[in-house]
């Protein structure tokens, strides 16, 4: 069990990934455990607001201080992490597409202002959100950081929003794949077996796809 978030980072860049929410879901969480939990004598506890030992606290900085690690809704359409040797490309719709056009244009874009870009009504916020997180497990864009609105006169104000970029601009490279689908799946699959040994075949296809 890691004790501090550099323990977490260290321990990341091991294995390459992790589910976020303390639910390792039938693959692998580095933090087995959520805030419903806790593991009895041990110094990581969800919600304290302690940037060393409160995990919630770590989606944000591994975004704002490092530059080798990822954090979004990257397996099953839910929070996880994923270091640069293992980030890939995936596949996008047409509101996908527009969501994804519009960030590279801009380059780093907070939710607010991607919404406003974009034209995103009420009626068709659930297609936004879908279509947003489709675009992160399919390895287009990441959250890279927060940011709150700003008044007429340039004044922050209100709730921070989440700062989306294309996984290129976040990573500094291009990330054009060199090895095949196959063997992809396979480098993956090999992984999960090693951080949990006792991972089902169908959780591993389903966590991969």
């Amino acid at each position: 069990m890691v004790n501090s978030f550099d323990e977490f980072c260290d321990e990341l860049l091991k294995s390459g990934f992790s589910m976020g929410s303390g639910n390792a879901k039938g693959i692998y969480a580095i933090i087995p455990f959520n805030w419903t939990n806790a593991m009895p004598d041990c110094p990581i506890a969800w919600h304290t607001g302690d940037p060393e030992t409160d995990p919630w606290e770590w989606r944000m900085r591994v975004l704002e201080e490092r530059d080798d690690i990822a954090y979004g809704k990257v397996f099953f359409g839910t929070s996880g992490y994923i270091t640069k040797e293992w980030y890939d490309e995936g596949k996008a719709g047409q509101l996908e597409k527009r969501i994804y056009d519009a960030i590279e244009q801009n380059g780093h874009m907070a939710l607010h202002d991607l919404k406003r870009e974009c034209g995103i009504a009420k009626e068709t916020s659930g297609q936004f959100e879908r279509a947003l997180t489709n675009l992160q497990k399919n390895l287009f864009i990441t959250m890279c950081g927060r940011m709150q609105k700003l008044s007429r006169t340039g004044e922050p104000y209100g709730w921070n929003s989440t700062v989306f970029a294309t996984v290129e601009d976040f990573w500094g490279e291009d990330l054009t794949p060199n090895i095949s689908v196959a063997e992809a799946y396979e480098k993956i699959r090999e992984r999960i077996l090693l951080l949990n040994p006792e991972a089902k075949e169908r959780d591993i296809k389903k966590f991969i796809g």
